[in-house]
């Protein structure tokens, strides 16, 4: 036993130490991260050194990092932000199923495979890679934008027919229709079954929970892994999909108030385990039979990958999204998914296929994988590249698409008696006044006082995003932490007007060189003071102006290093 933990630790450490050096070779050159944890797999599987074999330690964190990607996927999917394009997300998953397996099908048949093996090929063609889209995606924050959210819909659509296929092929016999309708009849059920658990949960059950272990950090955090894995036990014991039941499980923790801050803690475990899923994806791949197919894998490859393109971009367009939702939603769908990988083995185990065939998803998926990446990771860049002539094929009425986007609005950081006072004041001049807090007591005042609240460490990149800062007109920080002024100073759009604390005149004086428009000394000014500043910038620039120089030539006098 010992030399078998030995064995197991040994490849974790090789996995983990090659994705390393090849991801910060990937950042040296300027190439996404996911290409080199992709080439890991590759490079120490049996198509190059074959030093990994592929442990079931290995295979089981593989899937939990899957698992732990939809319940991320699940916090991002907060009912009332996607309730505008709900129907759209629906149209566009349903007829983009239904032509690209017609797409895939004909190119199978056009290259010469037998009809069961063209069945099988166009079954299995038309997932998106969900790992590498949302991953991208959540990198580079555009998760929340419209693209983004029509794409995670489509991969969530996609993943329950990807639960219906794995029925219909675990079904006793395909001869008979009603087994099959039978199989897929209970996989619905048992999925609406946890739908609606999950959804209940969100109102009735879990708001109670988080409410008396908030002021824990650790327990906090622990309570939300434990609901993940309660729900993946559900769907392990009813043979359903580890990662749908992951995605419930983030669905139900997305609707509460303390969304923000749980990404925030779930994502770095999330980071770890998505090392190995997509070493993994290399690993799987067998050296004997993935060259057997290359030419056909090559030319499907393309034609998939066009196909797919201009099937999502008429979907999309169709539905009347601007053009650059249009085009970066349909640019990030293009390639063809591991999940390919995972029904073709359970159609060569049930003998529909033989392993060559395997090797032929292998290599397009591997393909289509790791050229669609950099479509996701440039994809705004590609479209700007385009954007002259993507606008002349714009012919119709666009949709107004509110998703409640925070822009223009200004951040209050730390929710007392300071922040009551200004409020007012700054809701005479922006659109929105947003609260971050991690006091859960101030959450019920926030609500009773009617500002929009968001419960958080502003630390937390999460946090800042979900508050807006990027986008936010104006940002008061009543907090002493350090950190929180560092967040602000260097992620505030420069335009942005910044009023920090301090703790004394040296932190004070070094805020003011790095860009603060205001800082506040709080053993030294008074609230009252605090509304004075505000008004005074509010309605007079050049008044507020030389009240600054002023505070800063008193701060020169006090500062030790000046």
């Amino acid at each position: 036993m010992a030399d078998t933990e030995l064995v197991i630790a040994i490849d974790f450490a090789i996995i983990i130490i090659s994705a390393t050096i090849l991801s910060l070779i990937a950042r040296k050159t300027g190439q996404p991260a996911i290409v080199a944890y992709l080439f890991t797999g590759l490079i120490l599987g049996p198509v190059f050194l074959d030093v990994i074999s592929g442990s079931p330690i290995i295979e089981l964190f593989s899937e939990l990092g899957l698992a732990f990607l939809l319940f991320l996927i699940g916090f991002e999917m907060n009912f009332g932000n996607i309730r505008g394009i709900l129907k759209s997300v629906v149209n566009i998953s349903i007829y983009q199923t239904i032509l690209q397996t017609a797409l895939a099908f004909l190119v199978a048949y056009a290259l010469g495979f037998t009809m069961m093996e063209t069945v099988i090929i166009a079954l299995c063609m038309v997932f998106g890679a969900t790992p590498i889209i949302v991953k991208i995606l959540a990198d580079k924050k555009e998760t929340a934008t419209v693209a983004g959210r029509i794409n995670i819909g489509v991969l969530i659509i996609q993943d329950i027919y990807l639960v219906i296929l794995l029925a219909i092929f675990n079904a006793e016999s395909l001869d008979d229709p009603m087994e099959i309708l039978l199989s897929v009849g209970e996989v619905l059920f048992l999925l609406s079954l946890l739908g609606i658990f999950a959804i209940a949960a969100s109102r009735y059950i879990l708001p109670h929970i988080f409410e008396y272990t908030v002021r824990q950090s650790h327990a906090f955090f622990a309570q939300a892994i434990a609901w993940g894995f309660l729900f993946i036990s559900f769907t392990e014991y009813l043979d359903l999909s580890v990662e749908i039941g992951a995605f419930l499980a983030g669905l139900s923790l997305g609707q509460l108030r303390y969304s923000g801050e749980l990404k925030g803690r779930v994502r770095p475990i999330t980071n770890f385990f998505m090392i190995i899923f997509f070493s993994s994806i290399g690993l799987q791949v067998q050296a004997e039979y993935i060259l057997v197919y290359w030419q056909e894998a090559l030319i499907s490859s393309v034609a998939l990958m066009l196909g797919n393109f201009l099937i999502m971009f008429y979907l999309i367009r169709r539905e009347k999204f601007d053009m650059k939702t249009t085009f970066t939603g349909s640019i990030n769908m293009v390639q063809v998914s591991e999940f390919s990988l995972v029904v073709g083995a359970l159609a060569v185990s049930r003998g529909f296929i033989d392993e060559q065939v395997l090797g032929y998803f292998s290599l397009i998926a591997l393909g289509t994988m790791s050229v669609s990446t950099y479509f996701v990771y440039y994809n705004n860049q590609i479209y700007y590249k385009y954007q002259v002539f993507l606008e002349r094929l714009q012919h119709h009425e666009e949709r107004d698409v509110s998703l409640d986007e925070l822009k223009g609005h200004a951040i209050i950081v730390g929710y007392d008696i300071v922040s009551q006072y200004v409020i007012p004041l700054l809701k005479e001049h922006y659109n929105k006044v947003v609260i971050v807090d991690n006091d859960p007591d101030r959450v019920n005042e926030a609500e009773e006082d009617n500002v929009f609240f968001i419960f958080g460490d502003f630390k937390q990149e999460e946090i800042r995003k979900e508050a807006g800062l990027k986008d936010a007109v104006f940002i008061l920080n009543l907090s002493r932490d350090i950190r929180v002024n560092e967040a602000i100073l260097n992620g505030a759009d420069e335009d942005g007007i910044k009023f920090l604390r301090a703790v004394n005149t040296d932190l004070a004086f070094r805020y003011y060189k790095e860009g603060a428009h205001y800082v506040i000394i709080y053993d030294i000014v008074s609230r009252e003071k605090i509304a004075q500043s505000l008004g005074t910038y509010l309605k007079s620039r050049d008044k507020f102006k030389k009240l600054i120089a002023q505070d800063i030539e008193n701060i020169k006098k006090q500062a030790s290093y000046v």
